[in-house]
């Protein structure tokens, strides 16, 4: 099933392996997927001698495999065959079972998923070709490792469909706790972590808050936050950059060819070379942290995460980018999930042969449109403006393919459904007045991003559009508060923007430091 490059440099990564790891497979001998998935993991453990394979046959039951270290299992069990972008998590859930991991908490972290209460099971379902998977996958598995009342099962959607349907998952990563709906979507360690300690509870720690400080604090990890920190750091000040993940949302962007000097590259070989970039010039990171609270009053500015740790510092820069735009409409947090959905990429392959809606008529959405025309019996884009804001080509792309049926100057009211899934979509024709229900089996909504800036409400003035109000020099009004990127109102929210942004707000704290 693998090739001989691939197993050898699973081989090399194996390499240092130090604790016994097995792989105990359950399946039924004589299905066809049992007997894939038992050559498969065959293959993996033959890169180490220090992995085991061993195999309990009952029949008539899907096939899993779990993880064990040192004879005692480690709470991460797979229920697929990890291949595609799961291979990766795979490897990981090894490398981290025997502590050599390159993804796993510090001590903060692990003290919070270890004070979890009760006994909880995670069950995460996913697609083999979902790019924002593994990062919810990998946070579970840790999560895992780290409390031992805590197990997690990650599910293929596709090798185990009947299942899916019944709990209706229409979307991944979809990830359930203890039966009922957790999550869904691309999620970090962190998010995941606070919505089990906000629904388990935990138990009390041994401190109260912990104190640190520094010189600047960054609230934020993607392009515009680590240029921020890495121009700090070089100019000699102790930075201190907090953030759920590095790399932000960028992570879920599958290629980027227009980042100046980076002909191709993807989000999360960029995140990966701004978090060797922040090390490299020694930022203290603390990542798959959130932010509760801040206090920008006074000399001394404060930033409260959840789980007690306090960060003082004179200035701050906030760069805490942009999250997906919802609707907002009736119906729409019901259905998350259910029928609505945010990535045709991830989540199209659950609608196939289906009736679908994109709402949006940019760029992202007539992309989803012709993504999604390609599986999908229909496709229905809804524009509220007057005219598709889309480039050119990719208009007359949608407009060429018999499938794709697109209107405009159109508002969606709400999202109907029959309790389990989404049924259809009321929209609204701007022109008449007159209101339809047009039924449908999903909807992937397309309409851009809001910026990531309601936990600063109050302390620095923001847009309408909750957009945080700079200068030119990414000055906010409040003293010693520097802010940058796209929860910014600077105009183009781009990569390369962000990039230049953050190095600018970081030159204007400095400027502002020396000068006093």
């Amino acid at each position: 099933m693998l090739d001989k490059d691939i197993l050898a440099q699973v081989s090399q990564v194996f390499a240092s392996l130090n604790t016994e790891i097995r792989f105990d497979l359950t399946g039924d001998p004589k299905d066809a997927k049992t007997k894939e998935m038992l050559e498969f993991i065959t293959e993996v453990a033959s890169c180490s001698p220090k992995i085991e394979v061993g195999m309990t046959e009952l029949e008539g039951v899907s096939p899993r495999f779990a993880i064990s270290r040192g004879g005692e299992p480690t709470g991460i069990v797979f229920r697929c065959i990890p291949g595609g972008h799961e291979f990766t998590s795979l490897l990981l859930a090894v490398l981290n079972s025997d502590g050599q991991g390159k993804n796993l908490p510090d001590s903060a972290t692990s003290g919070r998923i270890g004070r979890l209460k009760g006994r909880i099971q995670l069950s995460v379902f996913v697609s083999l070709e979902c790019t924002n998977c593994p990062d919810v996958v990998q946070a579970c598995d840790v999560m895992a490792l780290y409390n031992p009342n805590l197990e997690v099962e990650i599910i293929d959607g596709a090798l185990n469909a009947g299942e899916a349907e019944a709990l209706h998952v229409q979307a991944v990563p979809t990830v359930f706790a203890n039966g009922s709906l957790l999550h869904v979507g691309r999620g970090s360690l962190g998010e995941l972590l606070t919505l089990l300690e906000e629904r388990f509870g935990s138990e009390p720690g041994d401190s109260g808050e912990i104190e640190i400080k520094a010189d600047l604090i960054i609230i934020g990890g993607g392009p515009a936050g680590a240029s921020a920190a890495i121009y700090s750091a070089r100019k000699g000040l102790d930075v201190a950059i907090v953030a759920g993940s590095i790399g932000g949302q960028v992570r879920e962007t599958t290629g980027i060819e227009n980042l100046i000097s980076a002909p191709v590259t993807t989000g999360m070989n960029l995140a990966g070379d701004l978090r060797k970039y922040l090390d490299d010039n020694k930022v203290r990171i603390y990542d798959q942290r959130s932010v509760e609270e801040v206090d920008f009053t006074g000399d001394e500015k404060s930033v409260k995460l959840k789980g007690g740790e306090v960060f003082k510092a004179p200035q701050v820069i906030i760069a805490t980018g942009a999250g997906w735009r919802k609707l907002n409409v009736p119906g729409e947090s019901d259905y998350i999930g259910r029928g609505v959905a945010f990535c045709a990429h991830c989540d199209g392959p659950f609608y196939a042969g289906k009736d679908v809606a994109v709402v949006g008529g940019g760029n992202s959405g007539i992309e989803a449109a012709i993504d999604l025309a390609g599986i999908c019996r229909k496709v229905t884009v809804f524009e509220f403006l007057d005219t598709l804001k889309a480039d050119t080509v990719l208009i007359e792309k949608a407009k060429s393919l018999p499938n794709i049926e697109i209107h405009t100057s159109m508002a969606v009211e709400a999202v109907e459904g029959n309790g389990t899934k989404l049924t259809g979509l009321l929209v609204k024709d701007r022109n008449t007045g007159e209101s339809k229900i047009y039924p449908e089996d999903g909807v992937f909504v397309q309409i851009g991003l809001l910026p990531n800036s309601g936990i600063f409400a109050g302390q620095v003035a923001v847009t309408p559009r909750g957009e945080i109000e700079i200068d030119d020099c990414c000055r906010t009004g409040t003293s010693g508060i520097y802010a940058a990127g796209d929860v910014t109102t600077v105009p183009y929210k781009q990569i390369v923007i962000a990039i230049g942004e953050g190095a600018k707000a970081a030159l204007s704290a400095f400027n502002d430091r020396i000068r006093k």
